[in-house]
């Protein structure tokens, strides 16, 4: 499969969508923020896509053993078995596409390796494809390549379906860790991490599209701009001096109009 679309940044349309989908105002974003912060800190922190524009996933090798009855366990531990474990961040695509070959291989079509990943900025499971919207794993994931958009949608609609979007406006964190992360939510204080997150981003400003979107301009072009939260700090400051030295731009670490259109030409994405 390739899994590399338009690999969009989230826009305000598709940010307001997702909160309209959940009942939340705008001035309530912070709560979605949150959970994004602490679904993505395991992959690329806040960001929906690797560094080289595929979604961002975890390969959970327990789901893989279970969508395929446990086929492939003496052949692939590594990928099937009845623990969880992701491996390295870096190797979730080569144990992907070595799930999506074992299916192949044996007649399953793509489905169960499909199915047995978390996908985008929610991190929601490809077996969770019918909630989030989608009539199949596969068009989940062809769908997530193209923008963060259409991952947060995917998200919200999976929430809406668990009515989790009601414990989210409550701010109701066990809660909502307890049926979007498992029973385990306590032992990984997903609840305490979500309240930690949410009250921080809730008292300062919400993350800047456009500068989230420079974020991810830069990460595409390798210039390791570090979290992509719509703050320039002082990373973000030395890729963007970086990517105007090498763009003939004035020098300087700001984020100009011209320096902003440029990132977007230079990345393939839209302005």
């Amino acid at each position: 499969m390739e899994f590399i679309g338009q690999r969009q940044p989230l826009t305000e349309a598709g940010l307001g969508e997702a909160l309209e989908h959940l009942e939340l105002q705008p001035v309530e974003a912070a709560v979605v923020w949150a959970v994004v912060e602490v679904e993505t800190s395991g992959v690329t922190q806040g960001c929906g896509f690797c560094p080289d524009g595929r979604p961002q996933i975890l390969f959970e090798r327990h789901i893989f053993r279970r969508e395929t009855q446990g086929r492939f366990d003496a052949r692939a531990p590594r990928l099937s078995g009845p623990q969880g474990g992701y491996g390295k961040i870096a190797h979730q695509y080569a144990r992907l596409e070595e799930a999506l070959a074992l299916c192949g291989a044996e007649g399953l079509g793509p489905e169960p390796a499909l199915r047995s990943a978390s996908w985008g900025l929610g991190q929601v499971m490809g077996f969770n494809a019918g909630p989030a919207g989608f009539a199949s794993a596969e068009a989940m994931a062809l769908a997530l390549r193209d923008g963060e958009d259409a991952q947060l949608l995917a998200m919200a609609r999976f929430l809406r379906s668990r009515k989790l979007h009601q414990a989210l406006r409550r701010r109701d964190w066990a809660a909502f860790a307890r049926g979007y992360n498992g029973p385990a939510y306590a032992r990984n204080q997903y609840d305490v991490k979500l309240e930690r997150s949410y009250a921080r981003l809730a008292s300062g400003s919400p993350p800047r599209l456009q500068s989230r979107a420079a974020q991810i301009a830069l990460l595409y072009l390798g210039l390791s701009p570090g979290k992509i939260d719509g703050v320039i700090g002082q990373r973000t400051r030395r890729a963007l001096d970086r990517f105007r030295s090498q763009a003939g731009l004035p020098p300087g670490s700001e984020l100009d109009g011209p320096c902003y259109a440029a990132l977007c030409e230079k990345a393939g994405l839209r302005p």
